[in-house]
């Protein structure tokens, strides 16, 4: 059995860990302060590329958390500071809000629609025939295809609108060309957020709420896995896969620090987190069973 590790460095998932519906979730005010209090390294990662880390932070302020900008890390950064590491002051074509064209501007990009390195497919709000009949025809002209994320669908009010990974299979189908994609599940947005502050994945813990994206990618990455059910995934949802998060949890409100020791390090499934044995298996009632299920999961 694998020993919990010290974790010295924290990434989380926002939706249904931090946020529900623009609603702070129970404990994640408290866990961001303890964060923040202690100089913890940490970054909030999120697939949405519509928005800059600057906006992102403006409404989690709304929510009531405060999370600085330089500690939100999107889909959109990732997939510029990949491209940039690719070509120097390269050209891009791309479908996207501000939060994607920001992020490649930023990285020294030029935007075109004169024969593109690139074309980069985001989240927006509107999709617009035009330009995806743009990049059809960029892509079948020789530009790489690139997109920031792979969901395919996205919520509102009204139900699911299509997202991101709806539009690429369209253009797919179009060009015969599958894009890469730098977001979550790929492993690499989680190596780039590492980079980010520094971070080893040995002492790092990633916390998310859908097991095929965040927990998947996580354990990919050679981090410690936590799964909160305060999002999409649900207890049983995790027996369909054949790879398991190292721990299982309610909510974030579990990883409170109440031993109040202030040095930013502590067991990430140990006593004084919010409940667990040196193991990492959750002993409250409720998630008993669960812990046991998942306690060959270390490697992870």
């Amino acid at each position: 059995m694998a020993e919990t590790p010290e974790i010295e460095c924290w990434l989380t998932d926002m939706d249904g860990v931090l946020v529900r519906e623009n609603e702070a979730l129970p404990g994640a005010a408290e866990l961001l302060e303890q964060w923040n209090r202690d100089e913890t390294p940490y970054l909030v990662l999120t697939n949405n590329s519509i928005y800059t880390a600057r906006d992102l932070a403006a409404r989690l302020r709304r929510s009531g958390l405060n999370v600085p900008e330089d500690r939100i890390w999107t889909s959109a950064l990732a997939t510029a500071q990949f491209l940039a590491d690719q070509v120097d002051g390269g050209s891009a074509y791309v479908v996207g809000e501000v939060g994607l064209t920001t992020a490649m501007h930023e990285a020294g990009f030029i935007m075109t629609e004169a024969s593109p390195d690139f074309v980069v497919v985001g989240e927006t709000h509107n999709y617009s025939f035009e330009a995806i009949t743009k990049a059809i025809r960029l892509i079948r002209g020789g530009a790489r295809f690139i997109a920031t994320n792979p969901d395919a669908t996205g919520p509102s009010p009204e139900g699911v609108l299509p997202a991101t990974g709806a539009i690429t299979a369209l253009i797919t189908k179009a060009t015969g060309r599958e894009p890469y994609v730098v977001g979550k599940p790929n492993p690499m947005m989680f190596r780039s957020a590492l980079n980010r502050i520094g971070a080893h994945s040995k002492t790092t813990a990633m916390i998310g709420d859908r097991m095929d994206t965040d927990i998947v990618a996580g354990m990919e990455g050679g981090l410690y896995t936590i799964l909160v059910l305060s999002g999409i995934s649900e207890r049983e949802d995790v027996l369909a896969y054949p790879f398991r998060p190292n721990r299982i949890i309610d909510g974030v409100s579990e990883l409170l620090d109440h031993s109040a020791s202030g040095d930013g390090k502590k067991q990430a499934g140990g006593n004084g987190d919010g409940g667990g044995d040196e193991g990492g298996k959750a002993v409250n009632s409720k998630d008993k069973d669960q812990g046991e299920d998942t306690e060959d999961a270390k490697s992870r």
